[in-house]
């Protein structure tokens, strides 16, 4: 049953991947159209889904256990990039390519692919625990992880200004969601009309994110699909190696069964897509990123009912 229900949900999720990708053949979407569902997806939908989902789910007890748990996702990051940094130098990676490797390797998809996952997977219960997640990756990715990007430049270290840097840890999702822990802490309802106009376009997040998925897929070129070991070793980290190191911190932890669950899968999901803007930005090699990012997506789809029947014996 856990089996088919994780068929299920995948398959959902394929369906509409592959709507994308067969109207991004036909010339409906292109590179500017992935661009704009990214932009809806993080700037908008994201934003209304978390307030709407938030609001609807938590309350104040709920929240205290939610803040004490970030340490868990923490210290599963922390201990991959230790981990990324050891394989580096084991499989020699090239220079250029070492802090955009660190950043595959080390952190995860937690929102285009990890947050409609754990909600077909789970329901809209899930998604504090998705969040959470999210929060604690998206301010390690700009500050560990751009660091190393930044030095993968071909004249060295790219410097960039602290408030830059803080203002992209500061996303409309992540401001979002410490407005809506103020308003949960205050016991502050909104009027229905604005639940009901954040549920509406919160809607919205999944299937812009599973199209810019299947726009991402479709612009691989197979032709230059080359699985080497750099590959194989981000694709161990990503589906293999960060799923256990999850699983032996989380199972022993003193939290909700269901936060564990999502964290593992969160933890396994493919490769960062904004990693591929942040290479092209600082000089890395964003083709490759964007390759890896695509690779790891339809990988990922193996290896996830995999982990519902594992989890389902938990």
């Amino acid at each position: 049953m856990v089996v088919l229900d994780a068929l299920q949900s995948i398959l959902t999720i394929i369906t509409m991947v592959s709507i994308a990708y067969v109207l991004t053949s036909r010339g409906w979407f292109d590179q500017n159209t992935a661009r704009l569902f990214s932009r809806l997806a993080v700037m908008i939908s994201l934003p209304a889904f978390m307030f709407s989902s938030f609001m609807s789910v938590m309350d104040r007890e709920e929240l205290s256990v939610l803040g004490i748990s970030f340490i868990y996702p923490l210290l599963s990051m922390l201990l991959m990039f230790v981990i990324g940094l050891v394989v580096i130098r084991a499989i020699k990676v090239s220079p250029g390519r070492r802090g955009i490797f660190l950043a595959m390797f080390s952190l995860s998809n937690t929102i285009f692919i990890g947050l409609p996952v754990n909600v077909s997977l789970f329901g809209e219960v899930s998604v504090p625990y998705v969040v959470l997640f999210y929060t604690v990756n998206t301010m390690l990715f700009w500050t560990i992880a751009v660091y190393a990007i930044r030095r993968d430049h071909p004249s060295g270290y790219v410097k960039e200004h602290i408030s830059v840097s803080l203002k992209k840890i500061a996303s409309p999702p992540l401001v979002a969601f410490v407005l809506t822990m103020v308003l949960i802490i205050l016991d502050i309802r909104p009027p229905r009309f604005i639940l009901d106009t954040a549920g509406y376009l919160g809607n919205l997040t999944t299937p812009l994110s599973m199209l810019f998925m299947g726009i991402v897929i479709h612009s691989i070129d197979l032709k230059k699909l080359k699985i080497d070991r750099e590959m194989l070793a981000i694709l161990a980290g990503r589906f293999i190696i960060a799923p256990v190191v999850a699983y032996l911190l989380f199972i022993p932890a003193d939290i909700p069964l269901l936060m564990k669950k999502v964290f593992i899968i969160e933890a396994a999901m493919p490769v960062m897509t904004q990693a591929a803007i942040v290479a092209q930005t600082y000089g890395s090699d964003h083709k490759y990123v964007t390759l890896a990012a695509a690779v790891s997506t339809m990988v990922g789809m193996l290896f996830i009912p995999i982990y519902m029947l594992l989890l389902g014996n938990i």
